[in-house]
């Protein structure tokens, strides 16, 4: 499967983006395209008909994907701009998010694992313009980031690796059912 990952920090050093990482590596039978955001300019309407070239080049990446995950950092109790600024261009011109099966994870030096920025973004990615598709079955929210990945980004605590591997798998399943439903819908309004 081709899975679009986007860490939403536009930060240097990153939990989610580690998050990510760890993931590409670890589950290497898959796919997974990380997408870096650090140098997307925050959305202006005035780029109306213009779009940068790396929101374009982003927009191709997760057009082109079977699946999405975005790993969302918190921020006084919110998504980062980044993040939002990120689905602005996404939703504006282009809308590549649109019928797209997307999983929300998180990673946080805090205890509660980045849970309301999830909870934040899934409003988020199912409005108008957006339409995304969440995955709702199991929620990764890591929390105390700092002690369980690694100075070479490696997940060091086994029950969450395990739990980590069990909700990957899920949303594949989840992943193909809606790409499935998608095609089907398409071919109903020919």
């Amino acid at each position: 499967m081709k899975i679009a990952a986007i860490a939403g920090s536009n930060a240097n050093h990153s939990y989610n983006r580690m998050l990510l990482e760890f993931m590409a590596r670890h589950f290497s039978d898959d796919d997974i395209d990380m997408i870096d955001i650090r140098q997307v300019p925050m959305f202006n309407e005035d780029y109306k008909g213009k779009i940068p070239e790396v929101v374009a080049d982003i927009d191709r990446r997760v057009a082109s994907a079977d699946a999405v995950i975005i790993a969302s950092p918190e921020y006084n109790h919110s998504i980062t701009s980044a993040l939002k600024s990120l689905v602005e261009w996404l939703s504006y011109e282009v809308h590549p998010l649109q019928d797209k099966p997307v999983m929300i994870i998180g990673a946080s030096t805090h205890d509660q694992g980045a849970s309301r920025s999830q909870v934040q973004l899934r409003d988020i990615l199912i409005s108008p313009g957006v339409n995304a598709y969440i995955f709702q079955n199991e929620e990764f929210f890591m929390s105390d980031a700092a002690s369980i990945i690694d100075e070479e980004g490696n997940i060091t605590n086994e029950t969450t690796i395990h739990f980590l591997e069990k909700c990957v798998r899920e949303f594949k399943h989840y992943a193909k059912a809606i790409n499935r439903m998608v095609v089907e819908k398409k071919e109903g309004n020919k």
